[in-house]
């Protein structure tokens, strides 16, 4: 029901790099983080076990009903909110020790009101770790983002409710970028018949779902024509860069 390739399944191997590229910030964070903790939009729960053992507390906030409450169901010693977000209502100020929101802004039309109320629900001196894709690499556009940044661009929005922001990278060994580039090969195969340039000229939600069944259809092309690469991708084959605007996806942690 959630297997959408904007989410990216555990369970649908055409998605594994996808898949292990998202649960990758958990596991770096999971080393990381302690007390109690605040993950926006926690989703389909990718990285609730992995941080279980590392927090006291849990919650996790997503728009929701049925998912918030199949999680509940599944880690009952945690709190999941079915909410809209922004803002993050109820959620009370100066509480959480952590914050953790990965692959989350690019869907949030108020993106500086979004991160004033992450830093908001913080303790001074609590830390926000936050990802997003870098724009440079989109091989197309994606009509569930309601934008996509620049480096710089999301450090200075982060800069204007937190005292210190640091911006690194996630990104890919040689296997991961091979894969990168069979992909947008694959990519490219489709688009090429969008002659008239739509995907940039016609409302977002128009094309979510053409959007979604191309991307589906890349990734089984991928899967059919090189499986041993799709299927042999693991976690450890990401890592933290210190080079983000080079990196897949941007790392930040922003300080209160």
């Amino acid at each position: 029901m959630y297997k959408t390739t904007e989410i990216a399944s555990s369970d649908i191997p055409s998605d594994n790099p996808v898949h292990q590229r998202l649960l990758y910030p958990y596991i770096h964070v999971s080393q990381l983080l302690s007390g109690n903790v605040l993950e926006i939009g926690c989703g389909t729960g990718r990285g609730v076990g992995v941080l279980a053992d590392a927090v006291s507390d849990y919650t996790g906030v997503d728009k929701n009903t049925e998912l918030m409450e199949s999680l509940s169901k599944t880690y009952p010693k945690f709190k999941f909110i079915d909410m809209f977000l922004p803002p993050l209502k109820d959620l009370p100020s100066n509480h959480f020790d952590y914050v953790v929101t990965f692959q989350v802004i690019e869907h949030i039309e108020n993106d500086d009101f979004f991160l004033a109320e992450a830093a908001r629900v913080l303790k001074p001196g609590g830390k926000l770790y936050l990802t997003t894709v870098n724009k440079k690499f989109s091989l197309t556009r994606n009509p569930w983002h309601v934008r996509e940044y620049l480096a710089p661009e999301l450090r200075d929005l982060m800069k204007k409710h937190f005292s210190e922001v640091v911006t690194e990278g996630v990104h890919g060994n040689q296997k991961v970028m091979d894969y990168y580039e069979e992909n947008k090969v694959a990519v490219k195969k489709i688009t090429r018949f969008d002659i008239f340039n739509l995907q940039y000229k016609l409302p977002r939600t128009w094309l979510q779902v053409p959007y979604d069944i191309a991307n589906r259809m890349s990734r089984l092309s991928m899967s059919k024509s090189n499986n041993s690469l799709v299927s042999s991708i693991q976690v450890d084959d990401y890592f933290l860069s210190q080079d983000p605007d080079n990196s897949l996806d941007f790392f930040y942690t922003g300080i209160k």
